[in-house]
């Protein structure tokens, strides 16, 4: 009987233990890795086109510096899977993503390792920059500080105000740019465009891999090291001049492009760039879903896949089934399709997230009036602006989340000019697995507190669809239509949209003991809720609210002049939010009253499938029924 050898990864419980093999077995380190995500992934779904690309740099990375006294920023988070596996959590990574798990970004409470949190892009050069200036005022001159960053992420405005500050500093920080021409779509702008030329330039690369096989001989630092890089000086950057090369121009030592799935080769690479001090970047070029073919060929896809067969690569998470409602980010996208063929004024933008949003519909059918600004919400707000200060109508497609980044845009370029922009916040409320970081629970109460705008939240995608055409059909100024991810319930969305009286809501039921008030899906819950009262002998009006600002002051007027209990349900925070929006004009217009208030606490929530997050914080069925009940019986 031949024993089962152990792999090298099951000798790797942290990055020392990786470091004490020889470079010569990385190879395999690699490999092993690799199969280890696909294996897990595929059946605890996460992302992983991402982490499949950068297996070779991730382990170079851990062999070379020597974490976690070095720092690793790792941008977005996406790509940290073999981070987290080879930093003590391979033994339950099984539990990433799911709810009381592991998070599925880098998180400074879950491991040492972890340096910075992540979620968002374009973060990483600045907080390095930081980590690098911290380490020198404390005179740990030992620290070595690294960013890895994706092309995507590069494309976003705050990694050039790190550069450009990096560069002032002249910090010992080493950027690592991880080029595969994509972040979740494939990446737009001048900066992909510089980035291919860069990679493509055959001179280029000839006179950049004389200058790391000079390198590559040397030990440490030393005289020669100097000489040589002083030998080579004006030979660089004379062809960095003719390729007007922006990170030199910023005050960064450029190296690269060099191969990012040459493992032996990077981690030679880093040795040599370890003991090079001043700020320094490296273009890496890597293939997202390197590995595994299906993800190399379709990267879009497979950037967060759901379930598959690791074997065939077979999506099994089936969105077929019969009489299942369409995801409201697909009824957006028919919809500003049949609203711009009616109105030609109307554009569609978005950052970087044409599949995600469903704006990539509008984009095969209209690409002239339709665009995707890589990942830079601020750009797109102000864009935006643009367009509609010169009679345009764009409908500015952003995640609940992502629209947080651009919140001065949205008051300083749309509203203080009242223009006439729709945003459209896809990802609204709890969104499951991705945490913190992602949860579209801050819209509600951020949009409402400024001047001009309309903040409204359709129940189901017929009213999504009455709410895109009402924002589109006069002049409103400024326009939030937040929904959610995924589905809501099975109706008939495609009937002629209708206008929507600005501030009306509408009634659901009929009651006397009992007003409820519900702004978005969360009403589709409550109406079968109504319905368990009812049986309980509890006669609950049930009223869509629809819209957040303005109210609907005359049935609150009737509301709180006819119950003595009102309950306000949403899936946003409850601060500043809907509920509080109730009670302030319940305290202006001096009603009393018993009012309770169900949304999400003064608290950040971790990760776990909506359903659980539901469950947790009773804006499920049986949540909102039991809270309803007790509120009646003891009162």
């Amino acid at each position: 009987m031949v024993e089962k050898t152990e792999s090298l990864l099951d000798q790797i419980n942290d990055p020392s233990e990786l470091r004490k093999l020889k470079v010569e077995q990385l190879p395999e380190v690699c490999d092993e890795l690799r199969n280890y995500i696909i294996d897990a992934v595929s059946t605890n779904p996460g992302h992983f086109g991402a982490s499949l690309g950068v297996v070779e740099l991730t382990v170079a990375l851990h062999y070379i510096y020597k974490t976690p006294h070095d720092l690793l920023v790792w941008d977005v988070g996406h790509q940290a899977y073999g981070h987290k596996i080879l930093t003590g959590r391979k033994d339950v990574f099984h539990t990433n993503r799911k709810n009381k798990g592991i998070s599925g970004f880098p998180k400074p409470s879950e491991s040492i390792y972890d340096t910075f949190g992540v979620g968002h892009s374009s973060t990483s050069i600045s907080a390095a920059l930081g980590m690098a200036v911290a380490s020198s005022l404390k005179h740990e001159n030992d620290r070595k500080i690294v960013a890895v960053i994706g092309d995507g992420a590069m494309t976003g405005g705050m990694a050039f105000e790190g550069l450009n500050n990096a560069a002032v500093n002249k910090s010992d920080l080493l950027v690592i740019l991880n080029d595969n021409n994509m972040s979740i779509d494939p990446v737009v702008g001048g900066m992909s465009n510089y980035l291919l030329n860069i990679s493509k330039s055959q001179a280029y690369n000839r006179l950049k891999s004389k200058v790391w096989n000079g390198l590559g001989k040397l030990n440490g630092f030393g005289p020669k090291a100097r000489r040589l890089v002083q030998k080579t000086e004006n030979a660089i950057k004379t062809m960095l001049l003719k390729q007007s090369n922006l990170f030199e121009g910023l005050g960064f030592r450029y190296f690269g492009p060099v191969d990012g799935h040459d493992v032996v080769y990077l981690a030679e690479v880093l040795q040599s760039l370890r003991n090079i001090p001043g700020p320094k970047l490296l273009h890496v070029i890597t293939k997202k879903g390197k590995g595994f073919k299906q993800a190399e060929l379709n990267q879009t896809q497979y950037h967060s896949p759901g379930k598959f067969d690791k074997i065939t690569g077979e999506l099994l998470d089936c969105e077929c089934a019969v009489n299942k409602p369409p995801k409201f980010q697909n009824v957006f996208g028919h919809t500003i399709i049949e609203l711009a063929e009616m109105n030609e004024r109307i554009v569609g933008i978005t950052p970087a997230m044409t599949t995600g949003c469903s704006l990539n519909m509008m984009m095969e059918k209209m690409p002239h009036r339709t665009f995707d600004v890589g990942i830079a919400e601020q750009h797109a707000v102000t864009f935006s602006a643009g367009l509609a200060i010169q009679g345009m109508l764009p409908f500015c497609n952003i995640y609940s989340t992502f629209m947080q980044r651009a919140y001065d845009q949205i008051i300083h370029d749309v509203a203080i000019q009242n223009l006439q922009v729709v945003f459209c916040l896809d990802r609204g409320g709890l969104v499951g697995s991705d945490g913190a970081t992602h949860h579209g629970v801050f819209d509600l109460a951020f949009m409402r507190s400024i001047p001009n705008m309309i903040v409204t939240a359709p129940m189901d995608e017929l009213e999504l669809r009455n709410m895109m055409f009402t924002a589109q059909n006069e002049n409103h100024g400024p326009f939030s239509i937040r929904y959610p991810r995924g589905c809501g319930c099975v109706i008939d969305w495609r009937q002629p949209m209708q206008a929507i009286p600005i501030g009306r809501s509408r009634q659901l039921s009929e009651g006397t003991d009992l007003a409820i008030l519900t702004i978005g899906t969360v009403g589709i819950q409550t109406g079968r809720v109504v319905k368990m009262l009812q049986k309980d002998g509890i006669m609950p009006a049930h009223y869509d609210m629809r819209f957040v600002k303005p109210l609907d002051e005359e049935t609150l007027h009737h509301v709180f002049r006819n119950f003595k209990h009102v309950i306000t349900i949403e899936e946003g925070v409850l601060q500043g939010g809907f509920g509080s929006a109730i009670l302030e004009f319940m305290a202006d217009h001096k009603y009393a009253g018993n009012i309770k208030r169900i949304g999400i606490p003064d608290k950040f929530i971790d990760h776990g499938t909506p359903e659980e997050l539901h469950r947790e914080y009773g804006l499920d069925q049986q949540g909102i029924y039991l809270t309803a009940k007790s509120f009646v019986m003891n009162h």
